[in-house]
């Protein structure tokens, strides 16, 4: 007890793999850090992320003006 099996190692690398990479690779291609999807793990931060994220001025619209 206290420590972690295998089993938990591999639950550790599907969340990795299912949830870190493809939300750092959305951060990175908006001009975002990708180590902030670190950060969407711990509850309520990921809540306050996804906000600042949504009605942050993204690329695309200084491309446009």
């Amino acid at each position: 007890m206290g420590s972690l099996g295998p089993v938990h190692w591999i639950i550790v690398l599907v969340v990795v793999a299912t949830y870190i990479i493809p939300v750092a690779q959305i951060l990175r291609r908006t001009g975002f850090s990708g180590w902030l999807a670190v950060l969407a793990l711990i509850p309520l931060v990921n809540l306050v992320l996804f906000w600042i994220f949504a009605f942050a001025p993204w690329p695309r619209d200084h491309s446009a003006a």
